[in-house]
């Protein structure tokens, strides 16, 4: 007896006018993150994701090609500036940038050039308050 496929539910998320950009920027790779205003996912993309591979991943070539993917895939989802979208569209952001890569400011700089205004940067990296004992150096 086969069983039937269940089709997921598509998860609905509501666009207001503000919302968050996040930008995550390790030593290997940069992901973005197009969230509305209480947080939940409209699109993101990453370096990997983009096809990037091994020492490319963390260049800012690559994160402004992941920014300039998941601020496209917002905007083709209703956040474009028209006069039909214009109430309900995402057009402004808050941009949250975490980690010490590369790719920080060209993913900012990329979802600006996509249409999406950044009115705010903060950055969220997290700092130790002399926490846990660092590895040893490395020895090349």
């Amino acid at each position: 007896m086969a069983k039937k496929a269940i089709a997921a539910k598509k998860r609905v998320v509501k666009i207001d006018g503000v919302g968050q950009l996040h930008v995550m920027s390790s030593f290997n790779n940069v992901i973005v993150t197009v969230a509305n205003g209480d947080g939940q996912v409209i699109s993101w993309s990453s370096a990997g994701k983009q096809g990037f591979r091994g020492s490319k991943k963390n260049t800012p070539y690559a994160a402004q090609m992941a920014a300039a993917d998941c601020c496209k895939v917002a905007f083709d989802l209703g956040l474009r500036k028209c006069k039909v979208a214009f109430d309900l569209g995402l057009r402004k952001v808050k941009a949250y940038v975490k980690g010490p890569g590369q790719g920080r400011e060209s993913a900012i700089r990329a979802c600006v050039a996509a249409g999406i205004e950044v009115t705010e940067i903060v950055d969220v990296t997290p700092m130790p308050h002399n926490g846990c004992r660092p590895p040893k150096r490395r020895r090349v």
